[in-house]
């Protein structure tokens, strides 16, 4: 058997079948497009690849060999099996299907994500999602990943992302904690006081607050408590240990039923945002189309569903 270009080869399959399904080499080269010589050569370059003749030709007509009806036999089922796969990855990239790799903050997609995806998977029937709870950034392209939840401030990079919506950072106490200690007038003040602090943040012993003259404020903290978890600062927070600054989004319930209290309104913590985050915008498949903007649509706008119900004062 002779070596030859596994392309090459399935073309040549494919010239093969369609001349037994039209019973000529006319007719297929006129179906295909090819001249007849075009046609001839195809079906005897596989009969050479193949070491068997797999047609009796005459005059009046042809007629499959032995060789000729296997292979017709089992071209013609391949050949519906390469169809089938073409017209289900075209309909990958037309309409959303398949598994969704999602990687998200844990704290996050407890308290907000988690409850949300059955309205996604209602609406997007065609795809699994498969959610991955990390809070460190993880690499998307040599981890697999479709599509990450991100929250923070990012950094440069080759990776596509989408705001969707801003999370502000508030100070926060519980009314016990603050009977006892006192409400905090400047930042400076916070010197004086037991501060809850959170580990996955590279400057965690130290608040930078903007006043609305616009000048910054860098106070270092010092506290009873210093947790690698928003949710188990919450907590603390509530139990009045101390102040804790957390994004918005961890405090909504807490805020609106009384159970903390804003600190430091007039003081302004770093901007940080919610963002959809995915390795490239050209062939975006539409399973990550609709999962991005399935968190538009659910957490974007003016006020998020968490800031819902609550202000600062």
């Amino acid at each position: 058997m002779n070596a030859g270009s596994p392309m090459q080869s399935l073309t040549d399959i494919a010239v093969f079948v369609k001349v037994v399904e039209l019973s000529s080499f006319t007719a297929a080269a006129d179906a295909l497009d090819m001249s007849q010589p075009v046609v001839s050569k195809s079906v005897t370059r596989l009969e050479e690849k193949l070491g068997a003749r797999l047609l009796n030709r005459t005059t009046r007509r042809l007629s499959l060999t032995e060789a000729g009806s296997e292979l017709y036999r089992r071209s013609v089922r391949a050949l519906e099996e390469i169809e089938n796969a073409e017209l289900e990855i075209a309909r990958f990239q037309t309409e959303p299907r398949g598994t969704l790799r999602v990687s998200a903050p844990m704290s996050f997609s407890i308290l907000h994500l988690g409850s949300a995806l059955q309205r996604f998977l209602d609406d997007i029937p065609g795809v699994t999602v498969e959610l991955t709870l990390d809070d460190r950034q993880v690499d998307l392209v040599e981890e697999g990943f479709d599509v990450a939840v991100r929250i923070g401030r990012l950094q440069e990079s080759s990776l596509v992302a989408r705001k969707i919506t801003p999370c502000r950072q508030v100070l926060c106490a519980a009314p016990s904690y603050l009977a006892k200690r006192g409400t905090p007038e400047r930042p400076e003040d916070l010197l004086e006081h037991n501060c809850i602090l959170y580990s996955n943040v590279s400057n965690s012993r130290e608040l930078r607050l903007t006043d609305a003259a616009g000048e910054l404020h860098v106070v270092p903290i010092h506290g009873s408590i210093h947790t690698n978890s928003g949710l188990v600062n919450r907590a603390a927070a509530v139990a009045g240990v101390g102040i804790v600054m957390l994004p918005t989004f961890y405090l909504g319930d807490q805020l609106r039923s009384g159970e903390l209290k804003p600190v430091l309104c007039q003081f302004k913590p770093q901007d940080i945002a919610l963002y959809a985050v995915y390795p490239e915008r050209r062939n975006l498949s539409p399973k990550v189309r609709a999962f991005v903007d399935f968190l538009a649509a659910t957490f974007g706008g003016p006020l998020p569903p968490w800031e819902q119900g609550w202000t600062m004062e």
